[in-house]
């Protein structure tokens, strides 16, 4: 059901120095920070040859990412990503497995222009898992 790693999302406290960390220390491609209002966060992208690291910063005192940042004040590992070709076709045979999606269970828009949804960490060893919906021509080859 899943497809590739995405990427896999750190919540940072100090945007401006985890970008520098992985473009100036460790070489890497990042993009230009990308404010999502309707998610609560900025976040920046580092681009490796095999899947992406999502810097999360939150955006606004009521960001989950705040939430996350007061219980790791140094930060952490968020979520990790997972592409599907068909978000309500995985959703529904997760929720038939006992998997519980977070929110109202309807697909929002990701920072990469596409649907996702959250799955509940309880159901999933403690980690928070996003599904992004990718179609098949799509992915990279």
């Amino acid at each position: 059901m899943i497809g590739r790693l995405n990427h896999v999302a750190i919540a940072v406290p100090d945007l401006e120095k985890a970008t520098a960390r992985y473009h100036v220390t460790l070489g890497a491609e990042v993009s230009e920070p990308q404010p999502l209002p309707d998610h609560g966060v900025t976040v920046v992208f580092v681009q490796l040859d095999n899947t992406k690291i999502e810097l999360l910063h939150p955006l606004g005192e009521n960001s989950p990412i705040a939430a996350f940042l007061a219980r790791h004040p140094d930060g952490g590992i968020h979520h990790l990503c997972f592409e599907v070709s068909d978000l309500a076709d995985a959703a529904a045979k997760l929720v038939a497995t006992g998997a519980r999606v977070l929110g109202d269970g309807k697909p929002r828009i990701g920072a990469h222009g596409l649907p996702v949804l959250f799955l509940h960490p309880k159901d999933f060893d403690g980690t928070l898992i996003e599904l992004e919906e990718v179609k098949p021509e799509m992915q990279p080859a």
